[in-house]
């Protein structure tokens, strides 16, 4: 990471009428990184995309890029190309074609054009296509395209708006290594929006998440999953168990939050280190960090939950419980551990957690 940003929002906001799409935000994005935008839709991630790419004029602040005020530079003078959701390749032409498009748009020669376009189709391994119409291609093909004609001109930063969406699954997964292995090889800026937490999370250096127009929380993905900064992020990612409740006790380094379900320690974290007695309280714990057993455990967190239903995700299960005072829980365990508890629905167990496994946030 470089000490200047390559790209930096000071204070930029968007507004469509009296709609806010974009609260005034501060963000600066580094050389060389892969930087995820992810939120639920109408967040204001993709009008921050645009408003990077030139497609929508900021209402409010400074879009600077390399150092360079671009509020007011056309689309076409920004060097900031963009791999859309629908690709939006050219059908009446070849894929060869498609990748030279750039390329002619600058007034590059022929023969210049075809010898870098054929460098990114051999690039992307679709040489052997070079020649066909692009609406004879695969997803996958198409999308290789896309990306061979947007990096041709071999930009600082390449902009994509959810470009793996109308993919199927396995078909992610093979591209989510491909942009990783370019990204890396390249040492290009990306920046991704995305819905899908795998994508973002799998691929990105850094994460921002959205809500409402505003950045909630921006860190590597390891800090987001582990200690999400407020509810909405905890929320959101889905793989938290949320208790809303009051402090206890806020002393010696650690706190005690009383919630429906129980009263539960943790270490008094940085978020948390205002907190005094009485105060509205949010304890946090991820669904990995949770042991079920039939008796309670001796010492830790705990709290008695009814198991509700078993979800299979691959190599592991989440088992869907419900709390004491009716919260929605979950502990993410292996197959081998499931085997072991043979659960059903209906079955009482009880879940617990070390206190060092769980934060707490402010508010409840």
């Amino acid at each position: 990471m470089t000490s200047e940003p390559l790209v930096a929002f000071d204070r930029v906001g968007k507004r469509f009428g009296d709609f806010v799409a974009v609260e005034p935000m501060h963000l600066e994005i580094h050389k060389g990184e892969f930087l995820a935008i992810m939120g639920s839709s109408g967040c204001g991630k993709t009008t921050t995309l645009r408003m990077l790419a030139g497609l929508e004029a900021p209402t409010e602040g400074e879009i600077r890029l390399a150092g360079e005020r671009i509020n007011d530079l056309p689309t076409w003078q920004r060097d900031t190309p963009m791999v859309w959701q629908s690709l939006a390749l050219f059908p009446f032409l070849t894929v060869r074609e498609n990748v030279e498009f750039s390329l002619r748009m600058r007034g590059v020669g022929k023969a210049e054009r075809r010898q870098r376009a054929d460098k990114w189709l051999e690039r992307m391994q679709i040489t052997e296509f070079a020649d066909r119409n692009v609406a004879h291609l695969s997803g996958g093909q198409r999308q290789r395209v896309a990306l061979a004609r947007s990096l041709v001109t071999e930009p600082e930063i390449l902009l994509l708006d959810e470009p793996l969406s109308a993919l199927d699954a396995h078909l992610k997964v093979r591209m989510q290594a491909v942009l990783s292995n370019l990204q890396r090889e390249l040492g290009i800026t990306f920046v991704y929006v995305t819905h899908s937490q795998s994508e973002a999370f799998s691929m990105a250096d850094r994460v921002v998440i959205m809500s409402r127009g505003r950045i909630e929380q921006i860190g590597a993905p390891q800090e987001i999953y582990r200690s999400p900064r407020t509810r909405f992020v905890a929320e959101f990612l889905g793989s938290s168990n949320v208790f809303a409740g009051r402090v206890a006790e806020a002393a010696g380094g650690g706190i005690r939050v009383e919630t429906p379900a129980g009263t539960f320690a943790a270490p008094l974290g940085e978020l948390a280190a205002a907190l005094r007695p009485g105060d509205d309280a949010t304890f946090v714990v991820s669904d990995d960090r949770m042991q079920l057993s039939g008796s309670r455990p001796e010492s830790g967190n705990a709290l008695e939950a009814t198991v509700l239903a078993e979800e299979f995700v691959g190599a592991t299960a989440v088992v869907h419980l419900e709390g004491p005072g009716g919260e929605e829980l979950r502990a993410q365990k292996s197959h081998d551990e499931l085997a072991r508890l043979t659960l059903s629905p209906g079955d009482k167990v009880w879940m617990s957690w070390g206190p060092e496994a769980g934060h707490v946030l402010p508010g409840g």
